[in-house]
């Protein structure tokens, strides 16, 4: 094998690559350095252990997803504007929030995240953090709205069950979204992972999501 310069950003990509392909836990060093054509010895360069480099991931994942945000920049200046409704923004929220995790390597970061949650702590606390993130930012959408009397006004109790309630859909009807992506890339092996992000958006699983969440708005 020729030499090559290898950063542990490249590691962690190929690290995520596998499991993607075949979960965490089946990624082998072995697996690793092959896709990356280095001798398995120059990981220890890099990490101290496979254990070592699944903790390195994992805290990468957890800044990168932390930075994914259900508002835009210009979310709340909209709503004080008035030239938008509650159901249109959201529309425009959710279509925009799934897109987001189609995006590489947002897309296996996720997976990954998701996946690990049910084996280890800090992945669970991540999940945790994202979900209570996007909570707290719709809290933040229907405050605006109650602030400019566009819908009816609720006690903070109210209002955090409202969110709390929404965001459950949201995050649900995603969860789905996303493993129905990665499947489609599962049964298509020969064109490798990075086909995901070629796909077309899926608007009609988009459209059943922003559905769920318009019967939740007019049912709370």
């Amino acid at each position: 094998m020729s030499r090559k310069n290898i950063s542990q950003e490249k590691i962690i990509q190929s690290f995520l690559a596998s499991a993607f392909e075949k979960s965490a836990g089946a990624t082998s060093l072995a697996d690793i350095s092959h896709s990356l054509e280095i001798k398995k010895a120059s990981l220890y360069n890099h990490f101290e252990s496979k254990e070592n480099m699944y903790s390195s991931t994992l805290e990468l994942c957890g800044k990168e997803i932390n930075l994914v945000s259900f508002l835009s920049d210009k979310t709340i200046d909209s709503i004080k504007n008035g030239k938008i409704t509650l159901l249109s923004l959201l529309k425009k929220l959710i279509t925009r929030y799934f897109n987001l995790f189609e995006t590489e390597p947002l897309f296996q970061m996720y997976v990954f995240v998701r996946t690990e949650q049910y084996f280890n702590l800090d992945a669970l606390k991540i999940v945790r953090a994202e979900n209570e993130k996007i909570t707290d930012e719709l809290r933040k959408i229907f405050q605006a709205f109650m602030d400019i009397e566009k819908i009816q006004s609720c006690s903070e109790k109210e209002l955090k069950e409202k969110s709390a309630a929404i965001a459950s859909i949201i995050i649900q009807q995603r969860d789905f979204y996303i493993a129905n992506r990665k499947e489609i890339v599962r049964q298509n092996p020969e064109s490798g992972a990075g086909t995901l992000f070629a796909l077309p958006t899926d608007n009609d699983a988009i459209n059943k999501a922003i559905k769920m969440v318009e019967f939740a708005i007019k049912s709370l």
